[in-house]
């Protein structure tokens, strides 16, 4: 099977999802004509970034492209608290509940036309210095 096709299938799985997602869900849902090891593969080979994410929506983008269109930008903070520290797992001022909070940071960017909002771009935030206090 071809890495796109795996990619189209794992993706569709995710969005439709409503509770915690695996390899071997996902597997499972296609009576194994992907393995959940080919899937595991497929993520791990590569760090995707906000220009993979482009290459797949760009289309959809500009089919509903308009003068009026917006770009927003958000970021979230996914608490992880019993983690080890690292570049992406660190301190982070969370403004929701005024204090630092340990996790990852994430900076998403939608593009918002006629109605739909589409994810164009995101950015993980890491801290490659530490600093005590």
């Amino acid at each position: 099977m071809k890495k796109h096709d795996i990619f189209d299938l794992y993706t569709d799985y995710l969005i439709t999802s409503f509770g915690a997602t695996t390899a071997t869900g996902s597997s499972s849902l296609v009576d194994k004509a992907i393995s959940h090891d080919q899937i595991t593969r497929f993520l791990s080979q590569q760090e995707l970034t906000f220009k993979d994410l482009w290459k797949v929506i760009k289309k959809e983008v500009r089919q509903i492209e308009t003068d009026g269109g917006v770009l927003i930008f958000d970021d979230t903070i996914q608490e992880k608290p019993h983690s080890k520290e690292n570049d992406l797992i660190c301190w982070h001022y969370d403004h929701t509940v005024s204090r630092s909070v340990k996790g990852i940071n994430l900076l998403n960017c939608l593009y918002y036309s006629k109605e739909v909002s589409l994810p164009v771009a995101f950015e993980l935030v890491k801290k490659p210095f530490n600093f005590v206090m």
